[in-house]
């Protein structure tokens, strides 16, 4: 009888907070600049650079926290970790050991096995370190220190998880609550979320934790799955053979499909943690903390609850628009303007991820403004341009934001609604026609589509398709 194993598996979580500067000065954060331009004394650990603490990180940090359920240390200090590596300007790294701002808190996931609630240790601020580019060419190693004193926040998870489903749960929510807050874009492909992942395996039953192993800064949602996969087979092929699991820091190699030790793990006392000197404590009075309560948005949760009972839609409408800020904010801004919540939400479900989907964008990415969608809504719906018609409009508006109002009435794309006019073209139709009028009168019912698409043809498609086949019946 072979053993069977559980796999357990605790993240840490680094977040690049939204702030427009840095965290102990007012160099941009801004990603994607020239090497080392937004750099000044400070984040590049000058002799006598004093840091200042920026206030919104502690804002961002809390509204986190109030959002995970945790406890929030009205007082809460900085240490200061010692380490030598070459992208750590002052050879140690500002953060939070002995006294965290948030604590004991908890997000609720739900996979395939029903609901479960994944502990949050603690949360705590730091600044992140800058940034090592190998140079195989030049056989050099270079430094930019953009990121150096960037603001984080870590989010420890309780070892809590038991597969890498739940792990993409988890992640998934945390990632929804911080985009929701506005506290980070989260995006993993430019490293404003990096995940850590501590696994160890035991056998089924067993109440001790096995030796884990650490894998650092791994980038996508898909590659944590597979190295969280690697790595447990990797462990249970170490058990099996008699030999023991080490404690260290593995990188995972995606490409490859495997990972390989770094270092061995240090522990707490290795980075002679001790006080910021530079820095007092943070004391956060029961009012800051209220107002930061007092301005927490609405998050995915509640959204999905109120747009099934505000809106009527449906829940399948209601998790797709949810699940993405960008797009409920959108849905939420032509609602209000055309009052029709089912149509925007058949706008945003269907062409519009057609069109992302299309030019490879992230719906983060849309660029059109609710008002232009409103107008394509009202003009389809007043029947001013039919529904062929407005999907062409819908493009122009979705890739240069056009007004649709402006450009019908330029175009000529208004729907023809003139019987008069109408009626004298599909006659010409049906005398071009006979062999189709032939089997219409012979009960062949499709025929009349193909007059219908003759005269949509003939009009340019601006045809109102109700009143033509109303008069291609009375004629023929």
């Amino acid at each position: 009888m072979s053993k069977q194993y559980e796999t357990v598996i605790g993240l840490e979580v680094h977040v690049e907070l939204a702030t427009k500067t840095k965290i102990f000065c007012s160099c941009s954060t801004a990603f994607g600049s020239a090497p080392n331009t937004h750099t000044c004394p400070v984040c590049t650990g000058m002799p006598g650079s004093l840091p200042v603490l920026n206030k919104q990180v502690v804002e961002y940090a809390m509204a986190v926290g109030v959002a995970t359920n945790c406890q929030i240390n009205q007082y809460s200090k900085f240490d200061r970790k010692n380490y030598f590596y070459p992208d750590n300007p002052q050879n140690y790294q500002i953060s939070q050991l002995y006294l965290p701002i948030c604590h004991d808190g908890g997000i609720e996931i739900e996979t395939e096995n029903g609901k479960k609630t994944i502990g949050i240790h603690e949360i705590h601020m730091e600044e992140d370190a800058g940034k090592l580019v190998h140079d195989d060419w030049e056989e050099v190693s270079l430094v930019d220190y953009n990121r150096s004193g960037v603001p984080l926040i870590e989010i420890v998870s309780e070892p809590d998880m038991r597969s890498a489903e739940e792990v993409i749960a988890y992640l998934d929510k945390l990632r929804m609550i911080i985009q929701y807050l506005g506290a980070s874009d989260c995006k993993m492909q430019e490293g404003s979320m990096r995940a850590d992942v501590n696994l160890s395996v035991r056998e089924v039953g067993a109440k001790e934790f096995g030796t884990r192993t650490e894998m650092k800064n791994i980038g996508s949602f898909k590659a944590i799955a597979r190295a969280i996969e690697a790595e447990t087979a990797r462990q249970i092929d170490l058990i099996e053979s008699g030999e023991k699991v080490v404690q260290e820091t593995r990188r995972w190699n995606d490409e490859q499909g495997y990972s390989y030790a770094m270092r061995s793990k240090e522990d707490a006392q290795d980075y002679r943690y001790f006080p910021e000197p530079d820095l007092v404590p943070i004391v956060i009075s029961d009012e800051w903390l209220q107002q930061v309560k007092d301005n927490q948005p609405e998050l995915r949760d509640e959204k999905l609850k109120r747009y099934q009972e505000e809106f009527g839609l449906p829940e399948y409408d209601a998790q797709i628009l949810t699940s993405v800020k960008k797009l409920a904010d959108v849905f939420e801004a032509t609602t209000e303007l055309c009052k029709k919540p089912k149509k925007v939400s058949n706008w945003l479900m269907g062409e519009t991820m057609r069109l992302l989907k299309e030019h490879d964008m992230d719906p983060e990415d849309i660029k059109f403004s609710p008002i232009n969608l409103a107008k394509v809504i009202e003009l389809t719906e007043a029947g001013t341009i039919n529904s062929s018609v407005a999907k062409d409009v819908f493009e122009k508006v979705f890739s240069e934001d056009i007004d649709p109002d402006k450009y019908v009435e330029e175009k000529g794309l208004k729907t023809v609604n003139d019987e008069g006019a109408l009626r004298e073209t599909i006659e010409k139709i049906i005398q071009d026609n006979p062999q189709s009028v032939e089997d219409y009168r012979n009960g062949k019912e499709k025929a009349i589509g193909f007059l219908v698409g003759q005269t949509m043809k003939a009009m340019k498609g601006k045809a109102n398709p109700g009143m033509v086949n109303k008069i291609l019946k009375e004629l023929l």
